[in-house]
């Protein structure tokens, strides 16, 4: 069914005006649906998330401004505070994904 997906968005069936996106969007749906069946993603918290981030930017704590002084952000990551509206958007600006993430 991917295979198919693929094929259907290389010809541009993605595009709402595609005679064939009704069967793309379709088939898009169905992979997903069997996706969240068979290869659930674990529920995960946005220290957790910050967390990963921090991880794979090779980020310590002093190195986030948006958050403030090290110790806020060692706060945070520990559990005492949690992250605010404005930490939020100012972390998804910064790694460029959507501010659900952080909830």
């Amino acid at each position: 069914m991917v295979e198919i997906a693929n094929e259907l968005a290389d010809i541009g069936a993605a595009d709402e005006l595609h005679h064939s996106y009704d069967l793309f969007m379709m088939i898009s749906d169905l992979i997903h649906v069997y996706d969240q069946r068979h290869y659930p993603l674990p529920q995960l918290s946005g220290i957790d998330v910050l967390r990963f981030l921090m991880d794979q930017h090779e980020l310590t704590q002093s190195e986030l401004p948006e958050i403030g002084r090290q110790s806020v952000v060692s706060e945070i990551l520990s559990g005492k505070r949690g992250l605010t509206v404005d930490h939020i958007r100012h972390l998804s600006r910064r790694f460029g994904v959507s501010p659900n993430a952080f909830f």
